[in-house]
């Protein structure tokens, strides 16, 4: 899968979950960081019932667009879930989890991804 493919992909996940009411959707490009993945999308849910539905919602649009899960972890704990699919990692919390961890704090080094560019 090439660099578009995956931008496109996330597109798509992005407009899924900005649909489904996901909270301050932030795209990070991590390329440059790390070499765990290309993108990390970080997402907040108003409650743990919206918080699986964003997930299956990123899983399902995701799995169409070509990407494969390599794991996913905390989809039954129902405050921080995490779907690996090798160039992007799908970070959904509920606010206070997502407030807690600060993931664009420990990741400040990457690039943010205006989504209207993918």
């Amino acid at each position: 899968m090439d660099k578009q493919d995956i931008k496109q992909a996330l597109k798509t996940a992005y407009n899924a979950l900005d649909a489904k009411f996901g909270g301050d959707i932030a795209i990070l490009d991590i390329s440059g960081v790390s070499v765990m993945a290309d993108y990390f999308m970080i997402v907040s849910a108003n409650n743990p019932n919206h918080l699986k539905t964003l997930a299956d919602e990123a899983e399902k649009k995701l799995h169409e667009a070509g990407l494969k899960m390599r794991g996913s972890e905390g989809y039954g704990n129902s405050k921080w879930i995490l779907h690996d699919f090798g160039h992007v990692i799908v970070h959904l919390f509920t606010k206070e989890e997502r407030e807690f961890y600060n993931l664009e704090r420990i990741w400040r080094d990457s690039e943010s991804v205006d989504p209207n560019t993918l």
